[in-house]
């Protein structure tokens, strides 16, 4: 870790503005595009898609396991779906809940709500029951357009959802034919007219065009509304300043596409050079680089978590034999930054930071090392205190700016230039809101992330507070788990937390658990109701057994002893357990599980 770079000298921006200045065209139309505010401008990704096909019409726009699809493509097929929802009744303005796995699908799909001003609720595909059945209900949907693959997942919650009968559609996957209960969206679309639809011109920057599902810090998913005009922003930031791909370029991503990450970054870059998406349903250590060299790959999507798998897997002498020279994502810790590109030839590694309902974005356009790079929006790193969980304010009553070289909480300026969206609940939207933080009467946005200030108006991340964690490169809320473990009947409370293990990315998910009086616990006995009711990566690695659970004066937690205390049984005295990756119970922990988990023996 010592040659992690941690601030950044004027000396070395130096060398970097002759690249900036030969890529001035791109700059400026970049520019252009992620700052037009004017509402009445037709803008978004509608225009985004018309404009990649005018420019590259036959050229491949999606490439999968299904084959290769052009632009040209893409846009019929699209606009066929577009064309029939319209005359079902869908109008600008109104919502479809979305889940699919990735596929060329699942993008035309998007392209067509798109261009009818419709919303696409991106539903987490690993959702099921109580929890997916708040995140559609609460977008309000009129429909639910589903893969075949997905459709069992809807139909366990049908009954509790507000939809219309006849408004569930699915999308088949492989030779499914029918699906009971759902209209067939291919075929009752396969007539409808290929041209652009008029309602393409009609959509505004100020219209929504996604839900993404955040965990945030307050228990179930919260629907963060994303419109055109941030896509656009996105687009102009990541497609022309930042990744700036061509026609011959292919962009290869395994990421979900129900995150912002791959669907506006990844998506949006490829979009904006008119270039290929190599898309794969789900990510493969053991097939990512033959995957780059079968697409033809020029570029690749990333999220920390990824690149530690691909580093962690054996080397190989194929590891350099690919035509990858740039990579676009999030998360690639310090740690293993340097190696990553050395070991597998990579020129550039454009890392950024966003989150699907803020206002403040960094994009490593100068490619330093260790760096979410540099932000053009108004944004502050101020003092924070862990143990109290919140920013550190002065005498006067304003927060403080931390000084280069030191780590505090980011928070974005409320602004014309950085405006927040925010939730499609009032009361969420205005809980990760800040007052007074500088003078009085300012606004920011809260982002609960922890970064240094590398000077220049650079930053690296650290860490996230609160109650949320990352873990398989997912946002994992402590109170759903909370909320989840405590319905069991052998549980009388909970609490859940992320520890670290060595050698991995983001935090493993961790309870300490008090049963009933009456009952001899035992951990296993809560596995089929944890993965019943959660998404896989929010399942606990690690659970203790506490006969009761510390808490504050004011009846809080007291979070951060058990995090310092972790699975540690040199430090703990209750009963801990483990679920081992490819286990299907829990392990109790005792000294020497304990020194294998920390030495890498498992690959979790």
């Amino acid at each position: 870790m010592s040659d992690v770079q941690n601030t950044i000298a004027f000396k070395q921006i130096l060398p970097k503005v002759p690249g900036l200045i030969a890529n001035l065209n791109n700059l400026v139309k970049g520019l252009v595009l992620a700052n037009n505010t004017n509402p009445d401008k037709n803008h978004g990704l509608a225009w985004c898609i018309e404009r990649a096909v005018k420019r590259n019409p036959d050229g491949i726009a999606i490439k999968s396991d299904q084959g290769n699809l052009s632009y040209r493509e893409l846009n019929q097929r699209a606009n066929q779906i577009a064309h029939f929802l319209s005359s079902q009744g869908y109008n600008i303005g109104d919502t479809i809940a979305l889940m699919m796995d990735n596929r060329a699908e699942l993008l035309i799909t998007i392209a067509a709500l798109a261009k009818i001003g419709v919303a696409a609720a991106m539903v987490n595909t690993a959702q099921t029951h109580k929890v997916l059945t708040h995140s559609i209900s609460i977008v309000k949907p009129k429909g639910v357009i589903v893969g075949s693959e997905f459709h069992q997942s809807i139909d366990d919650v049908k009954d509790a959802l507000p939809i219309e009968q006849d408004q569930y559609f699915f999308v088949p996957d492989g030779d499914v034919k029918e699906v009971s209960g759902y209209r067939h969206l291919v075929n009752e679309s396969s007539d409808q007219p290929k041209h652009n639809p008029d309602t393409s011109k009609k959509v505004r920057r100020d219209d929504p065009l996604f839900y993404i599902y955040t965990s945030g810090t307050t228990g179930l998913p919260k629907a963060a509304i994303f419109k055109n005009g941030r896509w656009m922003k996105a687009f102009g930031t990541f497609g022309f300043i930042i990744s700036r791909l061509n026609k011959d370029d292919t962009l290869y991503s395994t990421l979900p596409l129900y995150h912002a990450t791959g669907l506006v970054i990844l998506w949006g870059s490829a979009l904006a050079g008119s270039s290929a998406f190599a898309i794969r349903r789900k990510f493969s250590a053991s097939q990512f680089w033959s995957d780059c060299r079968k697409y033809d790959a020029t570029a690749i999507g990333y999220v920390g978590e990824l690149c530690r798998y691909l580093i962690n897997a054996p080397t190989s002498p194929d590891d350099k034999h690919h035509k990858v020279t740039k990579m676009v994502g999030n998360g690639l810790r310090p740690g293993i930054w340097k190696d990553f590109k050395q070991r597998f030839n990579i020129e550039h590694v454009y890392e950024l930071y966003a989150s699907s309902e803020g206002n403040v974005g960094f994009s490593n356009i100068f490619n330093f090392d260790c760096t979410v790079g540099f932000s053009p929006v108004p944004y502050a790193i101020v003092k924070y205190d862990k143990e109290a969980d919140q920013p550190i304010r002065d005498q006067n009553g304003y927060l403080q700016s931390v000084k280069k070289g030191e780590v505090g909480l980011l928070i974005g300026e409320i602004c014309p230039k950085a405006p927040f969206d925010g939730y499609n609940d009032p009361e969420k939207t205005k809980s990760c809101i800040l007052e007074n933080v500088f003078k009085k009467g300012d606004r920011y946005f809260n982002t609960g992330d922890l970064m240094r200030n590398m000077g220049y108006r650079h930053a690296q991340f650290v860490d996230r507070v609160g109650d949320t964690f990352r873990w398989k490169g997912e946002n994992v809320s402590t109170t759903e788990v909370e909320h989840i473990v405590n319905e069991h009947p052998d549980v009388s409370e909970s609490v859940c937390y992320g520890v670290e293990i060595q050698d991995t990315n983001g935090r493993a998910g961790m309870i300490a658990v008090t049963p009933h009086n009456d009952i001899s616990f035992d951990p296993n006995k809560l596995i089929p109701h944890l993965n019943e009711e959660l998404p896989s990566y929010a399942v606990p690695i690690f659970i203790r057994e506490q006969q009761q659970l510390q808490t504050t004066g004011t009846f809080k937690y007291q979070k951060h002893t058990l995090k310092d205390e972790a699975f540690n049984p040199e430090k703990v005295n209750d009963k801990l357990w483990v679920l081992l990756p490819g286990e299907k119970a829990y392990t109790q922990v005792d000294p020497t599980l304990y020194s294998k988990i920390q030495t890498g023996e498992f690959r979790f």
